[in-house]
This record gives C-alpha cells, sequence and structure tokens, in this order.
C-alpha cells in the first residue's frame, strides 16, 4: 500500500525526521488560508499522486503558463492561484502512463534554500531478506538515469538482522554522500529514525529523494514516497486509514475486498488461477504461445464460490480481456466449486469472450460434469499446455 507525500511527512515528522512546515488543500477555496498559514516567503505546490515525476509531468488538460505538477510561488495569493490550477486535473508522468492521474490533492509547504540534493532510500532486499539503504550524491528528479547511465554513483548496503542498526551505518551513507561536520552528526540520527519507523511500520519502502543540504548546512527530507506490506497492515490501523482508494486500480480494489490477490497487465487473456506459483506458470505459457496475459490473479487455495463468481466478473469487466483461461489444480481448492462458481458469473455477467478451462485434481470429474452439463460454450484443456495454446489460438484467430 502507498501513501502520498503530505502523509508520508507527517509520519517522518512524528517520529522527528527533518522536514518542512506544510498544509494539505482538498478544496481550491481553502487553498489560500492553507499558504497564508506557513512563513514563505517561498512556497512548494506540490501535485499529491501515487507516482514520481511530478515535477517534470504534464497536464493533460494544457493551459497557457503550464510548469508540471510541482510548482514555486512567491506569495499566498500565488501559492493558492497555482493550487486552484492544479486541482481536478489529470497529471501525466513517467510513471503514471499515458492515462495519467487525476489531482484530488494538494500540498503547499514552505521552500528550502537548498545547497545540494542527495538520494537516500531503505527497503527490503529480496535476495538477502534484509533490510537495505540505497544512496547517491546524485539526488532529484533524474535519479534514473543516473541509476541506468552511472550506477557506480549509486552505493547500496544492507544491515545484518543479527547485528542490527549501529551509528557505523549512519557513518557509512553520510561519507558516501559527501556530508561534513555536523552533517555527519545529522545524518546518523536520521539513518537511526528512518530505520526505526522503516521497521516499526512494516514498510517495503521508503525514499527521500531529494534529501537536501540547506545553505545553512541543515539536512532535510524534502519529498518523501513510502510503500507499506499490505500483509501486515492488520497490525496498523493508522496506516490503512491513509489509504486513497481514487489511487487504486478499481479492479485490484474490488479484488482486495474479497481477498484475492490480483494485479492489473497489459495483455488481453484473463488468468483465474489458484496459488501464485500455477498462476506465474500460467502467464509465462501464455507469453510461450504468443499472446500476453491481462492479470495476475490467484483465488487461493480455499475459495469459495462466491469469490470465483467475484474474481471471474473482475476479469470480464476488463475491456482488454478478448478471451480467459481458469487453469485450476485442485488440492485443497476442489474443482467443483469452481466450476460452480465459474456458471454462476456467466449467468451473471454473460460470456462474450472465448473461455478455456483446464480443471485437475480433487473432484475434478464432477467439476468437468457440471461444465459439460451447463449449456456454456466452455472449451476444455487437458493439460496446461493445451489450455494454454487453444486460449491463444481462439483469441487470435
Amino acid at each position: 500500500m502507498n501513501i502520498h507525500e503530505y502523509q508520508a511527512k507527517a509520519l517522518l515528522r512524528s517520529y522527528g525526521a527533518p522536514v518542512s512546515d506544510g498544509r494539505v488543500v482538498l478544496k481550491a477555496e481553502d487553498a489560500k488560508t492553507a499558504a497564508g498559514e506557513l512563513d514563505g516567503p517561498i512556497w512548494v505546490v506540490k501535485s499529491q499522486i501515487h507516482a514520481g515525476g511530478r515535477g517534470k509531468g504534464k497536464f493533460k488538460e494544457a493551459e497557457a503558463g503550464d510548469k508540471g505538477g510541482v510548482r514555486i510561488a512567491r506569495s499566498v495569493e500565488e501559492a493558492a492561484n497555482e493550487a486552484r490550477k492544479m486541482l481536478g486535473r489529470t497529471l501525466v508522468t513517467h510513471q503514471t502512463g499515458p492515462s495519467g492521474k487525476q489531482v484530488n490533492r494538494i500540498y503547499i509547504e514552505d521552500g528550502s534554500d537548498i545547497a545540494r540534493e542527495l538520494y537516500l532510500a531503505l527497503l527490503v532486499d529480496r535476495q538477502t531478506s534484509r533490510i537495505s539503504f540505497v544512496c547517491s550524491t546524485e539526488g532529484g528528479m533524474d535519479i534514473e538515469e543516473v541509476a541506468h547511465s552511472t550506477p557506480e554513483k549509486i552505493l547500496s548496503f544492507s544491515v545484518d538482522p543479527a547485528t542490527g542498526l549501529s551509528d557505523f551505518h549512519g557513518r557509512r551513507v553520510a561519507y558516501a554522500l559527501k556530508l561534513e561536520g555536523a552533517q555527519v552528526k545529522q545524518c546518523v540520527a536520521l539513518i537511526r529514525t528512518l530505520y526505526k519507523l522503516f521497521v516499526e511500520k512494516d514498510m517495503e519502502m521508503l525514499e527521500i529523494n531529494p534529501l537536501v543540504v540547506t545553505k545553512d548546512g541543515t539536512v532535510k527530507c524534502l519529498d518523501a514516497k513510502m510503500g507499506f506490506d499490505g500483509n501486515a497492515l492488520y497490525r496498523h490501523a493508522d496506516i490503512l486509514a491513509l489509504k486513497d482508494e481514487t489511487e487504486e486500480d478499481p479492479k485490484e480494489l474490488a479484488a482486495s475486498k474479497f481477498d484475492l490477490n490480483y494485479i492489473a497487465l497489459d495483455g488481453e487473456i484473463g488468468c483465474m488461477v489458484n496459488g501464485a506459483g500455477l498462476a506465474m506458470a500460467t502467464m509465462d505459457i501464455i507469453k510461450l504461445y504468443g499472446a500476453e496475459p491481462a492479470n495476475f490473479l490467484d483465488v487461493g487455495g480455499g475459495a469459495t464460490k462466491e469469490k470465483v463468481t467475484e474474481a471471474f466478473k473482475i476479469i470480464t469487466s476488463d475491456p482488454n480481456v478478448k478471451g480467459i483461461l481458469v487453469n485450476i489444480f485442485g488440492g485443497i481448492m476442489r474443482c467443483d466449486v469452481i466450476a460452480e462458481g465459474i456458471i454462476a458469473a456467466v449467468k451473471e455477467v454473460g460470456l462474450k469472450v472465448p473461455l478455456v478451462v483446464r480443471l485437475e485434481g480433487t473432484n475434478v470429474e464432477k467439476g468437468k460434469e457440471i461444465i459439460a452439463g451447463s449449456g456454456l460454450n466452455v472449451i476444455a484443456g487437458d493439460n496446461l499446455s493445451d489450455a494454454a495454446q487453444k486460449i491463444v489460438k481462439a483469441v487470435r484467430g
């Protein structure tokens, strides 16, 4: 789960990390009051969407004098006016894709007198199962280009959970960022704060870009992006309350309400599978035979008829889906339950695209009998390879 910058900064502030003072604006008429509560003389007006590259982004509805999704103002009135200009419009960045995201929230904060822009992040290293730090002297909007063109400018190291975090890690970051004097002490304290926040809130990613050094020598978190482990949110009601459902894919949001593991993709073949490994193998074999999967969808080992019905409805709600492959290996999951769910879903939403079903395992014969007697126009797959070839052929030809 991701949260907005202003929410991330509130969390940082609550843990004692150095951030600028700011106010969130949800309605255009509140922008002037929010800006007036800040000291100035420079105000930074930021679009709040779950995507990076806002500063270089462009609004779909082009207007004269557009300056991207992050703007500088030199008066309360100008800050309020810039906020009003951005609210409700669709911002397109390199991370949103061409469809962009609608700006429903604006964050206005005090400007900073920046001397240097740096990069700092914490994330879970899947290879080592440890928390890793990533830092670079090349912070700012072009960090992706730095990673691509000059990766030697990026330092990455992990923290051994057996020994835990120490001041050595903070000094290592400070040295890599070429901090000096009192800045080193500030960096060590910040690293301890960020690590504590990361662990206590079950984060997957915490990115500070840029981490800045101001002209008076202060180290400050100028931007913040946070992602949390969805499987741990039951422990963090305060974090779950920050979820902005308008930023979620509607299909993924619907799936989460029925405890379905669903991720939308860009292909044309919808997949309904039980088990993450089998789901990934199903997507791979679809690609092997020349097509692209439209989704990852794992209905789980103990799915009910109702869950299967909802899963089918979510798949068919995607206008890109030109065919559906159901691939079930019944262990805990029973094939007859899947069959009943498919029939119920088709009766409710209809079937306008080819459907291939491959069933194997517990109650497989009963499941096949249910589908065969349903009168549905279903193509049977004898095995995974056969099923994949049949759905690709049905979609492509």
